[in-house]
């Protein structure tokens, strides 16, 4: 196969959710610069309707991978569900007298494991080791790597920024591993430079709005941050942020190179065996227990570029699951910020912003407690990129 070079690489993960998969693909369509990435697909669900949507690109270079461990294609059997596994809420003694399978290692938290969640990170620890150490067209690449999901929507400057972002820090902050395009927003507050609102933005007004989030954010677990978006995000003149990297507030459009994987590499046996099936809060607990290095810093937009439009998931089990609704917002927001789309500069500022909610892991969310996830995680890495040999008869 012959290697692609391209400027970025754009790794998306696709499960089932259809609906917003053309959103995110729309929205690729309409980005500038697009025609000089790689798309790469990274399937756990194979579905010939989704297939023949990714097949329809025509804005740029397509590529397909199927995560090979699914459970689809392992429906009774590991990494699937056995018949003969533990059930999840099974006590210690019930397991050893039923003679499950993995009777012997359930979670911290004393539960056994979930094949629909312990494939998350399953797949994505797949899907990184795929790109940055066995495709073959992408063995040259050197470049960054987006990670996009199926139910996040792009701006049309996401390539712009990206490249303002990696330009900032080889001048700032070096040190900075990880660049960010997103962030999670419940509420939608744009208000460009010239907006008359502003003046209406006194600091009574902002200190009532915070002590309402704050409220909210209390209530909501950690994956699903409350932000409330102040003036100015969007200007002649953007702004950026360096922070310690956390893993629920900067792990959507992530963004790294193969230089920050070989580091996450040296520490994969970490990764595998840390007690959490979120792979972004196994990646936290790398990047606190680095020996010798400092925890992940990461540059990112304070007026996001990719945006979650996914109301529904494996974390969110809402009854009213209305795409329409959150991806009008999003577009709306973007048509009000449009004329601020591709700033010429950007500005950087150091925060602690990460820095507060990255206390120190004393022990993960659970669902990893199975030595068969370990192991397979494990073995995932030691399968190397393997060249085809062609033979050539006159």
């Amino acid at each position: 196969m012959k290697k692609i070079k391209r400027d970025n690489i754009l790794k998306n993960k696709v499960h089932t959710r259809l609906t917003y998969l053309r959103h995110l693909i729309v929205s690729l369509a309409q980005a500038k610069d697009i025609d000089r990435t790689l798309l790469v697909f990274s399937h756990d669900y194979y579905d010939e309707e989704i297939n023949s949507l990714v097949r329809s690109i025509d804005f740029t270079k397509v590529m397909q991978v199927f995560y090979p461990y699914s459970i689809q294609t392992h429906p009774n059997e590991f990494p699937g569900m056995d018949p003969n596994d533990c059930p999840r809420d099974a006590k210690l003694e019930q397991a050893l007298k039923l003679k499950c399978n993995n009777a012997l290692h359930p979670d911290l938290h004393g539960h056994y494991r979930e094949a629909k969640y312990t494939q998350t990170k399953h797949h994505w620890w797949w899907k990184a080791n795929r790109i940055f150490n066995q495709l073959q067209s992408t063995a040259g690449h050197t470049g960054m790597v987006v990670f996009l999901e199926e139910d996040h929507y792009v701006a049309e400057d996401f390539i712009h920024m990206l490249h303002l972002l990696r330009a900032t820090a080889d001048k700032t902050c070096p040190q900075c591993e990880i660049l960010c395009l997103g962030t999670y927003l419940k509420t939608y507050q744009y208000h460009s430079n010239t907006d008359k609102r502003k003046k209406n933005f006194n600091l009574n007004y902002i200190q009532q709005v915070r002590a309402i989030n704050e409220e909210r954010r209390k209530r909501l677990q950690e994956t699903q941050w409350n932000y409330q978006v102040y003036p100015n995000l969007y200007s002649t003149t953007q702004k950026v942020e360096i922070t310690p990297w956390h893993s629920s507030m900067h792990n959507m459009g992530m963004v790294f190179n193969k230089t920050v994987w070989n580091n996450i590499m040296e520490l994969e046996q970490q990764f595998c065996a840390y007690d959490d099936y979120n792979w972004d809060y196994s990646l936290l607990h790398l990047s606190q227990n680095r020996p010798g290095r400092e925890k992940f810093k990461v540059i990112l937009c304070k007026g996001p570029r990719v945006f979650h439009i996914g109301e529904c998931g494996i974390h969110h089990k809402k009854s009213n699951c209305n795409a329409s609704t959150v991806i009008s917002k999003v577009q709306k927001l973007l048509q009000n910020a449009k004329k601020y789309m591709f700033p010429s500069r950007i500005i950087a500022t150091i925060t602690a912003g990460g820095a507060k909610h990255n206390k120190k892991l004393t022990k993960g969310n659970g669902g990893w407690g199975d030595i068969r996830d370990q192991e397979l995680c494990t073995n995932m890495t030691k399968i190397g990129r393997q060249f085809r040999k062609y033979i050539y008869y006159a």
